[in-house]
């Protein structure tokens, strides 16, 4: 059966969500088969397959592009989209212009927007257009200048905002909000006190569901972040195979 933000929204108090960022048609297909309920393709594919430095570079043009090939695999899990750097923070008609690109070219079933109280009333205006909105807060990639990475909530002053901000998503009409990078106990006071689903990352297990990069997930990358434990290791599996072929190509004589 194929996921709906409503069915995603249902599963809240039900059983954890299960969510992973893809960014191919490859990479979604193993997501979905695994059982993702959810598939994010994510602005970090700039770090992740394109060789940036942080999500900044992500282009709008770059989103449609890697959420049309998810798209084509056809899985039955939802697919949100991205909205790269800044674009949020535009003024309406173009913010509705870039999220409406996502869905009509890219495919997606709506968008996520990192951001919390002051992108509320914009929210509840792409909502109320007909766009889902899956929110993010706590640690923001893409505000990477200006705050770095680092792990948020550990202070009671940026407790009460990030609380304020998860509350606002959710009353902006938000199905759904990653909380990334927040101390544990934040997480499961948020996830208690808003009635959508958080999906975390780097939050510890206190919400309703978790949110990994595949690559990361199947040990593709070669320095994943501290919280991520990979399942897999297909880096050195891969290196291994390309090895072995190229030693069988070279041990072949000439005739």
């Amino acid at each position: 059966m194929k996921a709906t933000t409503r069915s995603i929204r249902a599963l809240k108090g039900k059983r954890p969500i299960v969510c992973l960022t893809a960014y191919d048609a490859i990479t979604a297909r193993i997501a979905d088969q695994g059982g993702a309920d959810l598939i994010l393709v994510g602005d970090s594919l700039g770090n992740t397959v394109l060789g940036m430095e942080d999500t900044v570079g992500v282009t709008l043009e770059m989103m449609v592009h890697h959420t049309a090939a998810v798209v084509r695999a056809k899985p039955d899990a939802l697919v949100i989209a991205d909205l790269p750097f800044a674009l949020a923070h535009d003024n309406f008609p173009n913010l509705l212009k870039s999220c409406r690109t996502l869905l009509q070219k890219g495919g997606a079933h709506g968008v996520k927007i990192e951001g919390g109280t002051s992108l509320a009333p914009a929210i509840e205006k792409l909502v109320d257009a007909g766009i889902p909105v899956m929110a993010h807060i706590g640690l923001l990639p893409q505000r990477v200048h200006s705050t770095g990475y680092r792990r948020r909530g550990l202070t009671p002053a940026d407790q009460q905002k990030i609380l304020a901000d998860a509350r606002a998503v959710t009353a902006a009409g938000a199905f759904s909000v990653v909380i990334e990078c927040v101390d544990e106990k934040l997480s499961q006071q948020l996830t208690s006190s808003i009635d959508i689903p958080t999906i975390g990352i780097g939050s510890g297990i206190g919400c309703d569901g978790q949110i990994l990069v595949i690559h990361d997930l199947l040990g593709l990358t070669s320095n994943p972040p501290p919280f991520v434990k990979p399942e897999a290791n297909l880096h050195r599996d891969a290196v291994s195979a390309v090895k072995r072929w190229a030693s069988k190509v070279r041990k072949v004589s000439r005739r």
